[in-house]
């Protein structure tokens, strides 16, 4: 039986809109691979002890069947009606240049953090004792930590190539689970609050789907904000500020949704801890918290040696705490009732509520 015209218009939409990502962001994974190699047979051997796992990796062949089962989800949410069809709002190919070029401008400066385990220029830059020390660190090894421009800059394309251009796809994987309260309701009475909202990329989502539900994106990196301002400047109902997540400039009982998107493993254990306890204060009864974070230890056991890896490539210091976290453990003294994980590639969905 042949699918509607519709369907099939869907389809090819959607595989013309999200393919040519793929390659994109892929093709800089290669580079990257080819350049990391050039500067190991350059510099020679480096102090720092290269990374190393006795758990199991999944293999090439095991990441790209999940990362098209990724895609093939994301669509099936598009054909369920959960949210419409993706516009990843990337720029034009002159503003993908650029963000390229700063990408790879910035690999000798990591390459050297890396060699170095120097992850604390943050701290003792600029920014020093603006912000909190957990905070000021070069995560990714990255220049600026998070608190330049150019790093605000650099950030979507770093995230995109390290998750082979699927990034966007697995945030928009929360939106199944706000559909689930938000549906037959006026999205103008309701209310979102995305912490750690950094460039915008799914409150971009959540307005695709929503573009009149009133939304606040709250981060610490002002320049983050900045970058988010000119990514969501054509939405309105939408409000961003600096503030953070363990301290939410809201009142109690005042919003019906609370995300957070690839937050929670930069977190120290005791903040995790204070922000559940914040997403439940802030909550209305029966409203929904909805995290999109790293798979943790067993979710996939394949995936184990994967995750082992990615502190030791990429400064991370909280991670290792995060693959060990019983999050449903956490959320139930704190006011919040875990309601399912959904495996999503290398993320994953988890779903709180707090009772009505």
């Amino acid at each position: 039986m042949r699918a509607p015209l519709s369907r099939v218009a869907t389809r090819l939409a959607y595989g013309a809109r999200q393919l040519p990502r793929i390659a994109w962001y892929v093709g800089h994974g290669y580079a990257l691979q080819r350049l990391s190699k050039a500067a190991r047979r350059r510099d020679g051997p480096q102090p720092r002890r290269p990374a190393t796992t006795a758990l199991p990796l999944p293999r090439r062949r095991r990441l790209y069947a999940d990362l098209f089962r990724l895609l093939g989800a994301d669509l099936g949410n598009v054909e369920a009606g959960f949210y419409p069809l993706p516009a990843d709002h990337d720029g034009s190919l002159p503003t993908l240049l650029r963000r390229s070029q700063l990408f790879f401008r910035d690999l000798p400066d990591i390459h050297r953090r890396r060699a170095q385990n120097a992850h604390l220029e943050v701290r003792f830059g600029a920014q020093a004792g603006r912000r909190p020390d957990y905070y000021l660190q070069n995560f990714h090894f990255q220049s600026g930590g998070w608190m330049t421009e150019e790093s605000a800059q650099r950030y979507d394309t770093q995230v995109e190539v390290l998750f082979k251009g699927t990034a966007n796809a697995m945030r928009r994987q929360a939106l199944p689970a706000l559909h689930e309260i938000f549906a037959g309701r006026d999205q103008r009475t309701l209310r979102l609050v995305d912490i750690g909202c950094g460039t915008g990329r799914f409150l971009d989502f959540v307005k695709q789907a929503w573009p009149r539900l009133p939304a606040l994106g709250i981060d610490m990196s002002e320049a983050y904000l900045r970058q988010a301002r000119r990514h969501l400047r054509r939405w309105s109902w939408l409000r961003l500020a600096v503030g953070k997540a363990e301290a939410l400039p809201l009142p109690d009982n005042s919003v019906e949704a609370v995300t957070s998107i690839f937050t929670f493993h930069e977190l120290p254990p005791q903040i995790r801890r204070a922000v559940m306890a914040e997403a439940a204060r802030v909550l209305k009864p029966g409203g929904r918290f909805v995290v999109v974070d790293s798979l943790q230890r067993g979710d996939e056991p394949d995936y184990d040696g994967l995750l082992e890896l990615f502190p030791q490539n990429y400064h991370e210091p909280y991670y290792a705490s995060y693959l060990a976290e019983d999050f449903a453990a956490i959320a139930k003294p704190r006011g919040l009732i875990h309601v399912r994980d959904v495996n999503a590639f290398v993320s994953k969905v988890m779903v709180f509520d707090k009772p009505a």
